[in-house]
């Protein structure tokens, strides 16, 4: 074999090599979630991820033939950690906004819900508006959305960040708090339980494109434009042949996708 087609052999090989690696790199995803926002995703006691979010996770992973495993990690470090290559994407209903895409690459909209405001059953509040939580103090979890959505359409009031859900909701339980911000299906599940039997969901709140973007997405790191494509894809495909609607009526009564 003279120096050339040792050369071509050589670079073929090298060539092979590295699309095999890629497709098998492609074949497994590692997708993080937070683990502490039920009902999209929670960490039970037995270790086991449950929740919207996972479920729609894993019927995505199986639409793009590959496999996924899953970690759980706080959610205000949840960008840093795609970034650093922790995992390869979150589902953990992140809100698509203009200030994540300056970090991230998103996905098409997964699902898109309003946010509420929750009060004691007993509060003297009667409207989810800033004249009434005027001098209130609200609970939120700190790095959201609805953070940000009462930072900026609630200024009299006072705003309260929490590492979790869990604990905004514990210190409304026990009077710490006045009221609370989230998900209206997050809040609706938890006043449905024993732990939120003390509160009621006052009302939803009018939207912000601004703070929510057009819905909740699954992030990529930046560049990864091909990954996207595939999820999108695949989105696209459970929607359409009721994959979708198995795991969205699994957990609620109504089409949480949104308009």
């Amino acid at each position: 074999m003279n120096i050339s087609a040792r050369f071509f052999a050589a670079a073929s090989i090298a060539a092979l090599s590295l699309f095999a690696g890629s497709a098998a790199a492609q074949e497994k995803l590692v997708i993080g979630t937070e683990g502490a926002y039920p009902p999209f995703n929670n960490l039970e006691a037995n270790g086991e991820l449950t929740g919207f979010d996972v479920d729609i996770a894993k019927a995505l992973c199986e639409e793009m033939k590959v496999t996924c495993t899953f970690v759980t990690n706080d959610w205000d470090g949840m960008i840093p950690a795609l970034q650093s290559k922790k995992f390869d994407a979150i589902v953990a209903s992140m809100s698509i906004t203009p200030e994540r895409l300056e970090q991230v690459d998103f996905t098409n909209k997964y699902y898109n819900t309003p946010a509420a405001i929750a009060v004691p059953k007993d509060s003297p509040i009667t409207e989810a508006t800033p004249e009434a939580l005027k001098g209130k103090t609200i609970g939120a979890q700190g790095s959201t959305s609805h953070a940000n959505y009462a930072e900026k359409h609630m200024p009299d009031s006072e705003l309260k960040l929490y590492p979790t859900a869990d604990e905004y909701k514990l210190d409304i339980a026990n009077g710490r708090v006045d009221a609370a911000i989230d998900d209206v299906v997050v809040l609706s599940e938890w006043v449905k339980s024993d732990a939120g039997s003390c509160c009621k969901i006052l009302g939803t709140l009018p939207g912000d494109a601004e703070i929510y973007g057009p819905g909740l997405g699954i992030a990529i790191r930046k560049g990864e434009s091909a990954l996207v494509a595939k999820f999108n894809d695949a989105i696209a495909a459970i929607r359409a042949n009721g994959k979708y609607k198995e795991i969205n009526d699994k957990y609620f009564d109504f089409d949480v996708y949104g308009d």
